[in-house]
């Protein structure tokens, strides 16, 4: 397994709230972004990350479903670490985050998801969103109520449905994936799709180059383009 990765502050804002995770070790690789006041993103999306970190070498004999379950536990424990931490503190009420992850074994992958970050499969040239985005606008899309041009403006597109911290119980998208050689499974935070759409994406991946120009041509394209938010990305490419 070959694994890249960028993590920016962007153009416009002062820190970077995005974290993400990459422990080979033990297979597990996740994106995070936070939200919340001043700081309070920043933490919520580190203790989600570091509650996982803590909690990865316990995984490392699971697979199949018993796997996909204890993955599960980890982000609901995240999830109540950060909303207990959001109480304790009014510097960070309100606090949150996203939480996208994958867990590797054998020939398998457990995708773990909560908001609106995304995870891709890049197979055979072509580009599967395999999460859904947990937002007011993807949920109005999924309904009829918008077009996808509607969406691109709305003006509540940025509200989400589900993040981890926000409320005690969370209710977290799980599923295993079979994986081949040569797939290429793609983590970023909104502050990538939100700048480069899923067209450009695969138009980028598919120039004759290497991994590691793919991705920095990416985030070339978004910092061209005024990087608005943080931006993170992870490219896990199996073997």
């Amino acid at each position: 397994m070959k694994v890249l990765s960028f993590s920016e502050t962007g153009c416009v804002r002062k820190n970077n709230e995005d974290a993400y995770l990459i422990l080979p070790e033990y297979g597990v690789y996740a994106v995070a972004d936070g939200m919340g006041g001043h700081l309070a993103g920043e933490v919520a999306a580190r203790i989600a990350v570091e509650e996982l970190k803590k909690e990865a070498p316990t995984l490392k004999e699971r697979v199949g479903e018993e796997l996909e379950s204890f993955v599960k536990k980890i982000l609901l424990q995240a999830n109540r670490e950060v909303f207990e931490s959001s109480t304790r503190n009014p510097d960070t009420e309100g606090m949150g985050t996203t939480f996208t992850v994958l867990v590797f074994r054998e020939k398998q992958v457990v995708l773990a998801h909560v908001g609106d970050s995304r995870a891709y499969l890049w197979r055979e040239n072509e580009l599967h969103q395999l999460t859904q985005d947990h937002s007011l606008v993807n949920e109005l899309l999924r309904l009829g109520e918008i077009s996808h041009e509607e969406a691109e403006v709305h003006p509540k597109r940025h509200m989400l449905l589900r993040a981890l911290g926000a409320d005690w119980n969370l209710n977290v998208d799980t599923k295993i994936i079979d994986y081949q050689p040569g797939d290429v499974f793609f983590l970023c935070t909104d502050g990538v799709s939100n700048v480069v759409n899923l067209q450009e994406i695969v138009e980028e991946f598919k120039k004759s180059c290497s991994w590691e120009e793919r991705l920095e041509n990416l985030k070339k394209l978004i910092i061209q383009r005024g990087a608005p938010d943080n931006f993170t990305a992870l490219c896990c490419i199996t073997e």
